[in-house]
């Protein structure tokens, strides 16, 4: 019977152990290696589905992408024009005529070929800009948070510096000299756009930097590095996402903008934009040049922040009682 009874106990407390392991993997110190916990997005995957206008606009931007992804075999198999080449014949041609599903520009040049080359570029710009500032913008904001004292000061005098400084007219200045192509618009844009989410990341890292998981990691010897990109970086992720989702929009405008005015992708190169500026003097002649390119611009970016509206809502629990 003893013999009976030390075997029970031994059993219990092995299964207890067990348990105990098992809690250790689930607990916010073994997420905070780097990993988040599955149950965390698998929710917000859920929450984020019960919203049918954001899930619609996801739907819809990943229709936008495939479309201008799509762009050679559109020229190929669907219009047989190539986006530069032109007929002064068929100047300003109304939709589904001679074979021009939207109709042709001031150049005779097929308006859907140049709408999907155009959102190439619109979209290429807008999502090299989010992903160089995030790179600039999160390293500083990391460091300035984790480090704190002299290192966060004189980072954070540098981003302070850097807000005070108008975006726009700058952004036209730098333009206007150097006539950058896609690529360089895109690192133009990085360079003078990092400071707000630098310091939005700074802020987070410092909430993080004190937190349990962290003195932990430092307890076992984990370098400073380790710990930023493998235990703070990935509880920032969902604020990340976020922002990226909601600065895309404003970075399609810019570069619409920019384009419109003659300071951003230079023609015979297509963008929304310049596709904009080159149909303003034909409006009376041809409305659908003006509406076809605003319109895309317009619903492009109200379904990107439909989406990014919804990430919000979802990776917030507290916003879903």
């Amino acid at each position: 019977m003893a013999a009976e009874r030390s075997r029970a106990l031994v059993a219990t407390t092995t299964s207890e152990v067990s348990d105990a392991d098992d809690d250790l993997r689930l607990s916010p110190l073994h997420r905070g290696r780097g990993r988040a916990p599955a149950g965390f997005y698998h929710s917000a995957w859920r929450r984020f589905k019960r919203d049918k206008l954001s899930l619609s606009s996801l739907i819809l931007v990943g229709f936008i992408i495939a479309f201008v992804l799509a762009a050679p075999l559109i020229s190929r198999y669907v219009s047989g024009q190539d986006f530069r080449a032109g007929q002064l014949g068929n100047q300003l041609k109304p939709p589904f005529t001679d074979g021009h599903l939207l109709g042709t520009d001031a150049n005779g040049r097929d308006l859907l070929t140049r709408l999907a080359y155009g959102g190439r570029v619109s979209l290429l710009v807008a999502g090299l800009a989010t992903l160089a500032i995030l790179l600039i913008g999160g390293m500083i904001g990391a460091l300035a948070g984790y480090y704190g004292r002299v290192v966060d000061a004189i980072l954070m005098r540098l981003v302070d510096v850097l807000l005070t400084i108008p975006f726009l007219p700058l952004l036209i200045l730098v333009s206007a000299v150097y006539k950058p192509g896609p690529i360089g618009l895109a690192l133009l844009l990085a360079v003078l756009g990092w400071a707000g989410v630098a310091r939005l990341i700074r802020g987070q890292v410092l909430a993080l930097r004190s937190q349990d998981f962290v003195d932990s990691a430092r307890v076992v010897g984990a370098s400073n590095g380790r710990i930023i990109f493998r235990h703070i970086v990935p509880h920032v992720v969902p604020i990340i996402v976020v922002w990226a989702s909601l600065a895309i929009p404003s970075l399609i405008l810019t570069e619409a903008a920019l384009s419109f005015l003659g300071f951003g992708v230079q023609v015979p190169t297509p963008s929304w934009g310049n596709m904009l500026e080159s149909a303003k003097d034909f409006y009376t002649r041809s409305w659908t040049n003006v509406f076809i390119p605003g319109f895309t611009i317009y619903i492009t970016v109200l379904a990107i922040g439909l989406v990014g509206k919804g990430l919000r809502d979802a990776l917030d629990p507290r916003l879903n009682g």
